[in-house]
């Protein structure tokens, strides 16, 4: 796997799913559940999206 995220796009993911699962927790909904994926996708530095629209963000 090749890192597809970089640059301000990965810690804007991270805030956003910290932020959606910080929602999620504090309004007590399942909804929170999708911070999770932004919160990967910034972690890890790869998103599955970007592979078949061809988009880098890491240069």
């Amino acid at each position: 796997m090749k890192k597809n995220v970089g640059g301000m796009d990965r810690p804007l993911r991270i805030i956003a799913g910290l932020a959606i699962g910080g929602l999620g927790f504090y309004y007590h909904s399942w909804w929170g559940l999708v911070g999770i994926i932004p919160l990967a996708t910034g972690l890890i530095g790869w998103c599955p999206l970007y592979c078949p629209l061809k988009m880098d963000t890491s240069k």
